[in-house]
């Protein structure tokens, strides 16, 4: 299946939501540190419901241990400073969908990082600095489900 990977993430609500997407898709949550709350939170549990045993959440150290434990094949970074569209690729399972944190998105470092396959965005009309990180998420997600023929899905 696919792989999410959060970037440190910094608002629980939204890593709630993202632990709730990654059990009802079979996808894999990866949280890559520092975390901007405690995993305990009652924010974050509130948000996940109770999807928290049903979901694959891994925390990450930092993200080079994210890279040696994973060994991608395939990682596409989201930023709003990209030209190359989500619905532009052909996902594969096993591919790594990373997002950044609230509210700055992924730093220069993270996006020029040797792993990263392409930078991609999700369109926008002008003006707009972003969508909410789990919502993106979910946006790719399911198109990247959806090119696999749902698989697993009912």
């Amino acid at each position: 299946m696919f792989r999410l990977m959060f970037h440190q993430p910094c608002i629980p609500q939204n890593t709630g939501n993202a632990i709730r997407l990654s059990a009802v898709t079979g996808s894999e949550l990866h949280l890559v540190k520092p975390l901007g709350f405690d995993l305990s939170e009652p924010k974050l549990k509130r948000a996940g419901l109770d999807y928290h045993d049903l979901a694959s959440v891994t925390v990450h150290e930092n993200l080079e241990a994210a890279w040696e434990k994973l060994e991608p094949k395939r990682v596409f970074a989201f930023t709003a400073h990209a030209d190359f569209s989500y619905a532009a690729i052909e996902y594969e399972p096993g591919d790594i969908l990373l997002f950044g944190p609230e509210p700055t998105g992924l730093s220069a470092e993270v996006l020029a990082d040797p792993h990263v396959t392409a930078k991609v965005r999700i369109p926008m009309v002008p003006g707009r600095r972003s969508l909410n990180i789990t919502n993106a998420a979910s946006v790719v997600l399911y198109e990247a489900w959806r090119q696999n023929g749902f698989t697993g899905g009912v």
